[in-house]
């Protein structure tokens, strides 16, 4: 069985995201977004915060109502402390 290893992500070029596809996060912390993903059914939220070199995805959830769940903020914000301790 193969083991996860860690692989770059290179993007070949850059897009400058903001409303309505993207929107800042400050309530998970700075450097926070919102990514808006439509699929049929679903309206999919990718929290993500953006760290020099790095992109880091705190959560992916589908979201049901016009706010985001404050379960879902504070996990993200665990999430981000988690991600400070370790760069």
């Amino acid at each position: 069985m193969d083991t996860l290893q860690d692989k770059p992500l290179v993007w070949l070029h850059g897009e400058v995201l903001g409303m309505p596809h993207s929107r800042p996060m400050p309530a998970v912390g700075p450097g926070c977004h919102e990514l808006r993903i439509v699929d049929e059914d679903n309206n999919w939220r990718i929290i993500y915060h953006m760290s020099g070199d790095a992109v880091v995805i705190l959560d992916v959830f589908s979201k049901k109502t016009g706010r985001t769940p404050r379960r879902i903020i504070e996990i993200c914000q665990r999430r981000l402390r988690d991600f400070g301790r370790v760069t």
